[in-house]
């Protein structure tokens, strides 16, 4: 039986507050600040935890090895003597924000019948440029079942591909065929738009998506420089349900209407601007929210807690509450850490629907194993990072310990040559 996972980026040991992301606003102003790896990743689980309990079904990617030390070879460096911004670059720990891992097509709307999945290349940012061999060293694990899945390596680097932040899907229930929306950015006045339609096209291609239920959307030039730097800041789907702000795309009006004509149970769901202004849902992540469905057939929608100390958007959402809308349900969950280096609940997953049988064991949870991730995360993960000095023997031993310790945890050592 087909159901959503979710699947959660397991915030990593080498958490810290480069300022890495241009575009990325609060990446941005949060630049130099000392972070909390130990507190963040716990803020994680206990997110995870929250859908847990909620009866959703839930997954984790664990965090990549750190330094990148790889990709430093590449560029002839070597992290204790490389300069202090190249360092910073390898030590990212980005990776935990999951929407960006990959693209994904459920079954029932590729040609070939199977779940496809294409890595995303992430070229845009040099940070995450390095991730997309361990993410898809895991993505091949997770879903080695060929029979059902089908794992593709990312498209060429010449067209920047950002997963699934920059993509939404729309049905009558998980299982059933659905309709392909593909967001894609043009320009983003001062800052890059990092999704290419060239690459969102290639991925369609690969995953034998119909060309009569695909459509590619531009985002607003607005919204990419007000700081939306991928569309889940600015929308979101979920089944019949497009929930976005009024300035998420390029053609508002005809992009409602095209989606429409291919699916007409469209529960279009409309954040005024006059309401919301694009700048706090942008600070409070209002749509960077993980839009569900809850075993019960209601809606809900699990925002950071951001959202409830912003004045509009908590009045936007009692309002909606209060009128039987769509969204039936609101869930505030605390993932501040996540939220200081830009990214929300939405950031933090990958949505895979899929049978839950075929996927590999050792990537679910349920609260036990959380539980011990949690033990794991509070034994070996450092309380706190200052991000000048990320070239420290005793961080680079504590961080490669960690990671160390949380594959063991969860019997994942095929990653490790990976």
């Amino acid at each position: 039986m087909i159901r959503e996972i979710n699947f959660d980026g397991l915030i990593g040991p080498s958490h810290n507050y480069a300022g890495l992301s241009l575009g990325n606003l609060a990446s941005t102003k949060n630049a130099g600040d000392v972070s909390q790896p130990r507190a963040a990743a716990l803020q994680g689980i206990e997110k995870m935890r929250t859908n847990v309990q909620l009866g959703l079904v839930q997954g984790l990617f664990v965090p990549q090895p750190r330094p990148a030390v790889g990709w430093l070879e590449q560029l002839g460096a070597e992290y204790m003597t490389a300069d202090h911004a190249l360092a910073a670059n390898a030590m990212s720990a980005s990776a935990m924000w999951a929407a960006n891992a990959a693209t994904v097509s459920p079954a029932p709307d590729t040609a070939d019948g199977r779940c496809h999945l294409t890595v995303a290349n992430l070229r845009t940012m040099a940070h995450r440029s390095h991730e997309w061999p361990f993410t898809l060293a895991q993505l091949r694990l997770a879903f080695g079942n060929e029979e059902q899945f089908a794992v593709h390596g990312p498209v060429p680097t010449a067209f920047g591909d950002e997963g699934a932040a920059n993509f939404m899907r729309l049905c009558e229930g998980h299982g059933r065929e659905g309709v392909e929306l593909f967001v894609y950015g043009v320009t983003g006045g001062p800052y890059p738009a990092r999704q290419h339609i060239e690459a969102s096209r290639a991925i369609a291609r690969l995953h034998g998506l119909d060309p009569a239920k695909t459509l590619f959307i531009q985002q607003s030039e607005e919204a990419i420089a007000a700081g939306a730097f991928h569309n889940d800041v600015v929308a979101v789907a979920n089944e019949t349900i497009l929930f976005a702000h009024e300035k998420a795309f390029a053609d508002r009006d005809g992009t409602v209407e095209r989606v429409r004509e291919i699916f007409p149970a469209l529960d279009y769901v409309e954040v005024p601007a006059s309401e919301v202004s694009l700048e706090d849902a942008i600070r409070s992540y209002l749509f960077n929210a993980q839009l569900v469905s809850l075993p019960t057939g209601e809606a809900c929608l699990i925002v950071p807690s951001e959202c409830r100390e912003t004045p509009s958007v908590w009045k936007w959402l009692q309002a909606h509450l209060a009128s039987n809308g769509p969204i039936r349900k609101v869930e505030v969950v605390d993932v501040r850490q996540s939220m200081a280096n830009g990214g929300g609940p939405a950031c933090l997953r990958l949505r895979v629907a899929c049978d839950p049988d075929h996927v590999d064991p050792r990537f679910l949870v349920d609260e036990a194993k959380l539980d011990a991730l949690a033990t794991v995360v509070s034994n070996h993960w450092p309380e706190a990072i200052d991000a000048r000095e990320l070239q420290s023997k005793t961080l680079v031993n504590q961080v490669r310990q960690a990671h160390a310790a949380i594959v063991e945890a969860l019997n994942l050592g095929e990653l490790t040559s990976s």
